[in-house]
């Protein structure tokens, strides 16, 4: 350990600023390898499909597209060869977790997925000026979670399509644009039942991951730090949760393995060959 990391280390606070917006997602369940990063494809979903790159956008996010239904694709990672990796950050019920990583995004110019809960618009609506142009110039995408951040395989489908659409509404009015077709269901918990309901509403990317800080849950930063070495290489979506405070002081630390790994952090649209255009 380097002293920049042990000072980065040191540096941590235990406070944790809670939402009083849905139940806070701090447990885990046994079907959701939501702290270890240890999500297994089955037979039937997407590891590295093919890509054609798509062109960044620049100006204005430009119409909302409509909605295109189509077949379910469970998405866990990109292909290992090459340089590129995704950072996914979810949630975001901790104001300052949230104004570190979009100041992470406007220092670094690394490209970034959020996948917001619309129930912290208290939070993320203060940051939208920011994020707007950074959306625009195709650095951020944003992803739907879901507005209330409930488990989607244990309602009924009627609320559960209520709750992603009214998630993705806030988002078109928040930041001009909108998440189809990504959906991350809430701690992972998804099954096909659940993946054709969103793809028929546009969600045909199930967004998974095959990489995690471990931070949906309290964690020391050596934990998060080991995490990060293990999981940060090519082809790996990494998840990640704008919550706990541990990850603030290690955002530096992060940055520094990114780079000594000659990683390129992308967009979902970029891994994947998706656009905003037609969403």
């Amino acid at each position: 350990m380097d002293r920049r990391e042990f000072m980065g280390l040191l540096a941590l606070g235990s406070a944790i600023s809670l939402s009083a917006c849905a139940p806070a997602p701090l447990s885990t369940p046994s079907a959701s390898p939501v702290d270890t990063g240890s999500a297994t494809p089955s037979p039937s979903d997407s590891v590295s499909p093919a890509v054609t790159p798509t062109p960044k956008l620049t100006g204005q996010p430009g119409p909302i597209p409509s909605v295109h239904p189509g077949p379910p694709n469970v998405l866990y990672g990109g292909s290992s060869s090459g340089s590129q990796v995704a950072l996914t950050i979810d949630d975001g019920y901790n104001a300052d977790v949230v104004a570190a990583y979009v100041a992470f995004a406007q220092r670094t110019g690394f490209a970034i997925t959020f996948s917001p809960n619309g129930c912290y618009d208290g939070i993320w609506d203060q940051h939208a000026a920011a994020l707007r142009p950074l959306i625009a110039a195709g650095q951020v995408q944003i992803g739907n979670h879901t507005y209330s951040h409930l488990k989607i395989t244990r309602r009924p489908a009627t609320a559960v399509a209520a709750d992603i659409e009214r998630n993705d509404d806030w988002i078109k009015r928040t930041f001009g644009v909108t998440s189809r077709p990504y959906l991350r269901p809430p701690y992972g918990e998804r099954d096909s039942a659940s993946d054709e309901l969103a793809a028929g509403l546009g969600y045909t990317s199930i967004l998974m991951w095959n990489g995690s800080f471990g931070d949906s849950t309290v964690q020391r930063p050596t934990t998060i730090m080991n995490l990060a070495r293990r999981y940060l290489r090519s082809g790996t979506v990494m998840l990640g949760h704008a919550n706990h405070p541990a990850i603030v002081p290690l955002l530096p630390l992060i940055e520094d393995l990114i780079k000594a790994r000659g990683l390129k952090p992308v967009t979902l649209d970029t891994m994947f060959g998706t656009s905003r255009h037609t969403g």
